[in-house]
Formats: structure tokens, sequence, C-alpha cells
């Protein structure tokens, strides 16, 4: 066994005193590799850092020959080198020339050295590089050579990831950890976003790395593992956490973690090794996302989110530092995120705020409900990104095409400045078919509405030239509130909306809360499945005060204009009846008071609950209008839980049978000369824009970004062929094709713009 000088303690106090000396970077690499040579009582040692290209250079050497420095090279999996960066692992040798993987540069000169120990130099998880030690002997490294060069790497990593090493890497060339990388997600919005990275919850940044008394820092950590097992525990014990929701799910997985020995065992030996608490934690953090990144279980790989949050928490304990609060953005900022609510995301300032990209979530989640509605780049689910950037960082989201451009190349930063422009051009086009009548080539009339829940994004009903607003969200004011909204603050905003929209209808959604829309100051019972649970217009019928109050907020908003007021998530028609019965006692109560009375006032009835489809005849008579929630509504009717992708995407909303059920309230809205209009997510794309005017729908709610597309679509298509096809595709089939296939027969045959 080599035995070390002084133990990785004394190495590390040389390395922190090496990095303080006034000396060029390449001196200070030389003095660093010589100092762990003579530590480890090593013939060699070499630092190699991996570069942007996948070639593993060699960028500092005790023992081969100086002049292969900057010249020796070897590529990912090539040799004993690029086997330990492929793979992360340490490897050690006793006789290295005969390894399989070995391969030999002759201009380094190191065929006689013999046993071979080399260890990954790890950051976040990704291979940096790699540092090797070498003796002529045979010898066997064990354990305590194999952490002490570990614990060493872990601060060589630090270092090298800093700027003062850039004038070692050649022009043209980078790092690996800051090459340009291109995720693939899901796109939540159209447009496209140049900026600048925010990370939404920033990692702890480790500044103290060596520890001077590692007995204290053992206790440190004891003490912070404590405090952050009680704060699980508290959270878990918590009265309002539902026994089946995935936030409770990951803290059960966090308890797990936080208390397993072998865990806190490694804790344990990287500060024995000398480290700090905090640096250990990164330490074997480092050590065990990079062998869990290269595991192809699934399960495995999405337990390292939650290890990772763990990491984070402990650290934040360790170094006192608080979730971070929204700071000041710079200009362009994009904020990054493993998931964020839609509440978190409205505390950002908007106007510095161009794009959001998350790693989880979906394109119907409510946090991309109001991206949308803020007008936002978005997309998702861009695997492991958090990890691989750090704020400050050049980033481009591609809306239609869901890619995200973490640290673009200049040649694809240019090309989508080319796109900006374009795109700038396109708004401009659209702009100039606001004033036009939605009409078809054929001559149906297309009301085309915006579906809001934002003051801020109102005064777009001039850019776009919209019909109104078909649904006005009022559960965002709900969600971020830190306590139950009052009723004077109520009225400000539904009259403030009134106002914006002038002469033009703005239709006010009750509260939609329940499910995934928490609300933290209304608690609720553990549920089962909390999107078939205690929410929207039940949660309302059942604490009346809460629906009253809103109800008499929207009355006297009104300030005498008329108003619309729509019923989410009705299941039967005598829940209607009961909603109509408050709204009723509501009136008479304002006109008692002496108050004024709105001059009209129609209740519609939301259809999303496929129940209601069995129920039109008897409640179309009842309500005034309809809309169609086709999230809600496609959820249910594919049992597909909309914001699991994993089953969302594999339903087409516009397949024979989701199409079938929409048209039943087509067909039951016309008996009853009821107008109905479409405000789920499907109205804002133009294939399906198309399918539901096709099937007779006649009014599409969307977001505001989405109106220039779709009128440029209705001004060009003749309508009334289409809507044969389809009718007889809905009524006999379709000849083994789909609707979707159907529909883009007949956009290839008119030439129809699709955005």
């Amino acid at each position: 066994m080599v035995t070390t000088i002084g133990g990785p303690r004394v190495l590390l106090r040389q390395l922190r005193e090496t990095m303080a000396e006034p000396l060029a970077s390449q001196d200070r690499l030389d003095k660093i590799v010589a100092l762990i040579a003579d530590n480890m009582r090593a013939d060699v040692c070499s630092f190699y850092v991996l570069r942007d290209d996948g070639a593993l250079e060699l960028f500092a050497t005790r023992g081969l020959k100086a002049e292969s420095v900057h010249l020796t090279t070897l590529r990912l999996g090539e040799g004993l080198v690029g086997l330990i960066a492929a793979e992360a692992e340490p490897l050690s040798l006793d006789d290295a020339p005969s390894h399989p993987a070995f391969a030999y540069r002759p201009e380094t000169g190191e065929d006689k050295y013999n046993s071979f120990l080399g260890v990954p130099v790890l950051r976040a998880g990704q291979t940096l590089g790699v540092l090797v030690v070498q003796n002529a002997e045979r010898r066997h490294y064990g354990e305590d050579e194999t952490e002490a060069m570990l614990t060493t790497a872990t601060i060589l990593a630090e270092m090298i990831a800093t700027s003062d090493f850039d004038n070692l890497i050649k022009p043209g060339s980078d790092i690996d950890l800051r090459r340009p990388r291109m995720y693939s997600g899901v796109s939540f919005t159209d447009g496209i976003a140049l900026g600048t990275v925010v990370l939404h919850d920033p990692r702890v940044v480790v500044t103290n790395f060596i520890a001077e008394d590692t007995d204290a820092e053992k206790q440190r950590l004891d003490a912070a593992l404590a405090s952050m097992r009680v704060s699980i525990d508290a959270m878990l014990d918590h009265g309002d956490m539902q026994p089946t929701s995935d936030h409770r799910e990951i803290l059960e997985t966090y308890r797990m973690f936080a208390n397993d020995r072998g865990w806190v065992n490694r804790l344990a030996e990287a500060i024995d090794n000398g480290l700090s608490a905090e640096a250990a934690v990164e330490r074997v953090q480092n050590d065990t996302r990079a062998r869990m990144l290269r595991q192809t279980d699934p399960y495995i790989r999405d337990r390292l989110h939650d290890l990772d949050d763990l990491a984070n928490r402990l650290l934040r304990v360790l170094t006192n530092s608080s979730q971070p609060a929204h700071r000041e953005l710079p200009d362009n900022a994009i904020l990054v995120a493993r998931n964020m609510g839609p509440a978190e995301l409205l505390e950002y300032d908007r106007k510095k705020l161009r794009g959001v990209v998350l790693e989880e979530g979906g394109a119907t989640a409510h946090v991309a409900i109001v991206a949308r509605s803020l007008g936002l780049v978005a997309v998702g689910q861009a695997q492991s990104i958090v990890s691989m950037c750090e704020t400050g960082d050049d980033i481009i989201i591609d809306g239609p095409l869901g890619q995200v451009h973490l640290r673009p190349t200049p040649d694809v930063e240019q090309t989508y400045v080319d796109k900006v422009r374009i795109s700038a051009k396109r708004r401009a086009h659209y702009a100039e078919l606001k004033d036009r009548p939605s009409i078809t080539r054929d001559g149906i009339d297309i009301t085309l509405l915006h579906n809001s829940g934002l003051v801020a994004d109102l005064p777009m009903l001039d850019d776009t030239g919209a019909s109104g607003v078909g649904l006005f969200r009022t559960e965002l004011q709900f969600m971020i509130a830190s306590r139950l909204p009052r009723l004077n603050e109520q009225v400000d905003l539904y009259a403030e909306a009134m106002e914006i929209a002038g002469d033009r209808p703005v239709v006010f959604r009750l509260l939609d809360i329940g499910g995934d829309k928490v609300v933290p100051y209304l608690r609720s019972a553990a549920e089962e499945n909390p999107a078939m649970g205690y929410r929207s217009i039940r949660l309302g019928l059942d604490r009346p005060g809460l629906l009253r109050t809103q109800i008499r907020a929207l009355l006297l908003a009104a300030r005498g204009r008329p108003l619309k007021i729509l019923v989410p998530m009705v299941t039967e028609t005598f829940e209607f009846r009961q909603t109509k019965l408050v709204l009723k006692k509501e009136i008479e109560r304002l006109a008692r008071a002496g108050q004024k009375v709105p001059e009209k006032v129609e209740i519609g009835v939301m259809v999303e609950v496929p129940s209601l489809l069995f129920e039109l005849d008897q409640i179309m008579p009842e309500a005034d209008f309809a809309s169609i929630g086709s999230n809600d509504l496609v959820q249910f009717l594919t049992a597909a839980d909309r914001a699991n992708p994993r089953v969302s995407k594999a339903y087409d909303p516009i397949a024979l049978p989701r199409l079938r059920a929409i048209r039943l309230v087509v067909d039951a809205a016309r008996r009853h000369n009821k107008p109905v209009t479409m405000c789920g997510e499907l109205a804002g794309r133009p294939m399906e824009a198309l399918a539901l005017m096709a099937i007779g729908m006649t009014r599409l709610s969307m977001g505001p970004a989405s109106i220039g597309p779709i009128k440029e679509l209705v001004l060009n298509v003749e309508l009334k062929p289409i809507q044969a096809a389809v009718a007889e595709a809905l009524s006999v089939g379709a000849d083994g094709i789909t609707i979707r296939q159907l529909l883009t027969e007949w956009v290839d045959r008119q030439n129809l713009p699709m955005g």
C-alpha cells in the first residue's frame, strides 16, 4: 500500500495555500500536481481536462515528459483515462499496461510506470477531467488512497471551473462543463426567447472546502442532519398534507434518504479526509449523481432529482442560507427550474421576464397556462437542465420546437436572431389582420376571444382585435395571495378587468381551486385523487360564504354593466341550479341595499365532467350559455392525467371519441339556441381549432398569442366542405385514417396557413 505524507488534510491545506499564491495558471497547476505526487509518494501525477470536443487533454504533469502537456489527448472512452472519464468511476491497477483499455502515448514516456490510480474530477455529477497518480513499481493503491484522491479532485474541480484557467484552453475550445447543450422538451407556448439564465432555486455555492477541525465539522453535519430531519417530519405531519400527493411522496423519499446510514457514513468519511461539512455534501452528491446519471433504470434516474433537492436542502442548513427571495432580474431573464407553481411564476417581475424552462411539467399544467397568459415563451421536460446551467448563462428557447439551447454557439444564436426578426414580421402581419372580421371564405362568422386571468394581459385585446374575454380565471388572484382576498380586493380586480375590456364582454369563471390548484390558506382533507375530488364548484357550494362573497364581488364590480358568470366543474344539473339560487339571492340583496344591479346577468355552465354529456337537454334550458373546458374533459374521457406526459401524450384530443363528445355539446347548444364557446387549450392550436370549427364550433377562446394565427386560418379556410367530410367521418368512420390525417389532407388541398 502507498502511504501518504501527512494525509489528505495536509494536502488540502497545501492546495489552499497554493491557490492563494500569485502564480500564473499553468504554474499553479504544475505546483498542484507536484504537491499531490509528493503527498501520495507517486512517481507521476497528471491532470487531464475534458474539452467540449470530447477530448481529454493533458493539462499538467509531474513525472511524464513536460512536452506532452497540452499535446497529449485521449478520446472519451479511450485508454485508462478515457475509461475513467466515461464511467465516472475510480480505477486502481498494479499492472496498468496489461489492462485491455491501456493506450500508450509515446510522447509521454509512461510505459515504465506499472501501478496506476485514476479518479474522475466531477462537478454537478458531470465529468470535468481525470486525476492520475502512477508508480514504476507494482503496488496496490488502497481505499484510503482512492478516497484521498477523490477528495483532492473535489477541490480541483472547483478550481478548474473558474475563469482563472480559461487562458490555458486553446482558442476556439472550452471545457466540457461549459460546452453548448441542446435539450428537447415539450412546447408550452409558441415564440422564441433569447436571454440569460436565472435559476429559480439556485444551488448553494460552497466556498469553505477545507476542514480546520474534523470533529467540529462532524458535529455541524450531525446538527444539520437533525434539523433537516425535523423539518421534513414537520412538513409530513402537516394537517393538509394529502397521503397520495406527489409532494408527500417526494418528502417521504427525502426522509428515506435523510435517514440512510450509508449516505451519512459517506459524508462522515469525506470529512475525515479533510473536507468541510458542506464540501463533504457536495463531494458525496457529485459521486452519487455521476453514478445515477449513467443508470438506464428510469426510477433510479427519477430519484436523482430527489437526492439533488435533499443535498441542496442540507447545504442550506449548513450555510444558514434560506430559500432565496426573488431577486432583481436582469433584462431578458429566462427562469430555469425543476418545477414551479403558477403563484411562484407570478411573483417575478414580468417586465424583465422572457421565458421559462422546466425539467418537469406538462403543456396543460397551470404554470404553463399562466406562462401563456403572460406571453412568456415556455418549454417543459428539459431533462437535467438545472444541474447543467448557472445563473448568467446564455440561453435560447424555441417554443414551437420545444427546444432549449444552453450556451448557444454564435452560429446558433445568429440563426435565432434571424428567426426573431421573421417572427416580428409575422406579428406585424397578424397585427394587420386585427381589424378584419373573422369570417371564413365561405361566409361563416367565427368569434375569437381571449383566455385570461390577469389584468396585465387584458390590454392585449386592443393588439389582437379579439371580441372579448371568453374565460377569465378568477382563481389566479387567490393562488398568488398569502391570505383569502377580501371582498373589496376582489371587487377592485373584477372592476378593473371590465374597465379595460370596455364594451367587450368578459366571462368570469367562478373560483376553480382544489386538485392541482393549491391555495395554502384553505386547508382541505386528504384525498386519494384530488383532480376528481373536493374542488371547484363542489367546494364553493360546500363553503357558501366563499361562493357568496365572490358572486357579491362580481355584482358590485359590474356597477350596472352587463355581467357574465361561468360555473365550472358542474357534474349534475342540480349543482347548477343551486349556484343560480345563490346568484338570485345576492342580486336581491343588492337591490334591497339600494345598490346598482347589473342591467343583465348571464350565467353559463362549463362542460368538463363527462356525466354532464348525458344531461345536456336538462342543463341547456337552465343556462344562458355554455363553455367547454377541453383540458379536464379530455383528461376525464381518457382517464389520463393531463399533468402526466407518459399518458396524456398517448391520446389525441381530436380523435374520434373525443371529437364526438365535443360535438354532443355543440349539437345540444344548437338545439336550445344557446351560444357555446371552446375555452380549453384546444382552441389556440390551428389543427385542433380547425377540427372544432369543422364540428360547428363558432366561438373559440384562447391565449392572446394564438389569436393572430387562428384568425389567419379562419380568413383562408373554405369551411363547409371540411365540415361535411368530418361529419361523415364522425358518423361512419374515416376509412382507416384519423381525424388529424383527414384534416391534414384538407390543409394541403386548400394550402391553409397553420401558424
